[in-house]
């Protein structure tokens, strides 16, 4: 159900950007769903870069901004999952990673992932 919710947000919100969202790459999709929710701000701003009309925005699709939040977090998510596995998988330690995620010890970086892993989990069992 939330695909589907997320799929009717992407739909609503490239009918209000320039160009429609495509692409199944998780990377993308996430900034594409971010380029989006930038549009919408834009619009809703009534800024547009062409210097043309903005569409009026509505509170419809404001609400299908606010619906992109959760996928586009769970994307991020795993993304960070996995680039993590490949530091380590490449022989940084944790106290390197922690460095590069801004934050103070091994430990705190440690404790990052294994929450990550656990809350992807988590959602691939339907818990959450």
């Amino acid at each position: 159900m939330a695909a589907e919710a997320h799929g009717r947000a992407r739909a609503r919100l490239s009918a209000v950007a320039e160009d429609p969202a495509g692409g199944w790459d998780p990377a993308i999709r996430l900034a594409q769903d971010a380029a989006l929710l930038g549009r919408l701000l834009a619009a809703a701003a009534g800024q547009r870069q062409d210097g043309g009309q903005c569409p009026d925005v509505s509170a419809d699709e404001v609400a299908a901004g606010l619906n992109l939040f959760e996928v586009m977090r769970v994307a991020l998510d795993r993304l960070e999952t996995q680039v993590v596995i490949e530091a380590r998988r490449r022989g940084m330690d944790w106290r390197q990673i922690a460095g590069h995620q801004g934050l103070n010890s091994s430990q705190a970086a440690s404790q990052r992932y294994q929450r990550l892993v656990t809350r992807l989990e988590e959602i691939r069992q339907g818990v959450r």
